[in-house]
């Protein structure tokens, strides 16, 4: 009896190693995501209801894109650049970075 009892703390040990290895591991935390000021959004609110043609004649930053009610849209994430939302009525409804 007195060999099984030094025998049960190995067997302890080994059985927590053994669960810890069933255990999944963490997944890396995603970066953080851009503030809207990476792409200058918060300098554009103003224009949120104004017609999409007041864009026209405006300077704006490399890359940005005025998206219609129907235009397709690629689904990569760039958090620079900026995006003007047009609604149906000719209208900017939102003005974001993605």
């Amino acid at each position: 009896m007195r060999t099984l009892s030094r025998f049960v703390p190995v067997v302890a040990l080994g059985s927590v190693l053994v669960l810890s290895a069933c255990i999944e591991p963490m997944p890396p935390a995603a970066p953080p995501l851009p503030t809207t000021a990476a792409c200058k959004a918060p300098q554009f609110q103003g224009l949120i209801g104004q017609q999409r043609s007041v864009l026209d004649g405006m300077l704006l930053p490399a890359g940005a894109r005025i998206i219609g009610p129907h235009d397709p849209v690629t689904a990569d994430f760039n958090g620079e650049r900026l995006n003007f939302e047009i609604g149906v009525t000719g209208r900017i409804e939102k003005v974001s970075c993605f």
